[in-house]
């Protein structure tokens, strides 16, 4: 099978490149880097040309009111030219509970990218993740100093990127689901424990002081970013992935 992978450089991308590769397919990372660019469309028909699948896991440079244009643009150009070259599934990654957060404009971008996908003439499949391990350093450093870590107590199931891509590369090879695939991680924190538990692995003597307002995530309602019943758990622990990284 040949999957083409937007954003196939990128930290997920390259891990699904890499298992689709593994498991005998031939995927073909396509970025800017190698002739392909979503927001102009140039190199776009010639890189899905044959292309059984093609794979979107492209992001906004952007968390603000910027990224709906991106997302519009970018997912215009790829089902145009999916559908143009014959690709028989679409597969983008986005957010679990993307849908419950109005209060953010980079969530309400991503439910235009899944609407795009999921209004086009192309049969599609929609992983939806929850925040990655990988990601928790960039979280912390959004609110805070030389001496605190301010941080609320959102509900946060975070997972290891490797557990997103293992996800990505199945959906990827099987039937398009013209609907959801869930995953998250195995276990449930409140952001600023989470905080704490990647500070002391670090070695970082900072407080984390509590904080409703700080950060994007104080935006989000209640449980809005905890996985339903219908999810696929990761087997990766935060701790275990902490211990991993030493």
């Amino acid at each position: 099978m040949k999957i083409a992978v937007l954003g196939g450089t990128g930290l997920i991308g390259s891990q699904v490149v890499r298992l689709l590769t593994e498991r005998g397919h031939e995927a073909a990372p396509l970025s800017p880097s190698n002739g392909v660019d979503l927001l102009t469309g140039d190199g776009l028909d010639d890189g899905l040309k044959g292309a059984d699948v093609v794979v979107n896991l492209t992001n906004s440079p952007t968390f603000d009111d910027k990224s709906p244009d991106f997302f519009r643009t970018t997912m215009d150009a790829m089902v145009a030219a999916a559908e143009r070259q014959g690709v028989g599934h679409a597969v983008i990654l986005s957010i679990v509970g993307v849908d419950r957060v109005p209060g953010l404009d980079y969530y309400r971008a991503k439910v235009l990218q899944e609407d795009i996908l999921k209004a086009g003439p192309v049969p599609w499949s929609i992983v939806r993740a929850t925040q990655f391990f990988e990601f928790v350093p960039a979280v912390l450093s959004w609110t805070s100093d030389e001496t605190t870590v301010r941080l609320p107590a959102t509900p946060v199931q975070p997972l290891a990127s490797a557990d997103i891509a293992a996800e990505v590369a199945t959906v990827s090879v099987g039937a398009p689901l013209n609907g959801y695939r869930n995953v998250a991680g195995p276990e449930v924190f409140t952001l600023d424990e989470l905080g704490r538990i990647a500070l002391e692995a670090g070695g970082d003597k900072r407080p984390v002081v509590l904080d409703p307002a700080a950060g994007m995530f104080a935006a989000v309602p209640g449980d809005a970013l905890i996985a339903r019943g219908d999810a696929h758990l990761a087997t990766t622990t935060f701790r275990e992935w902490l211990a991993a990284r030493k």
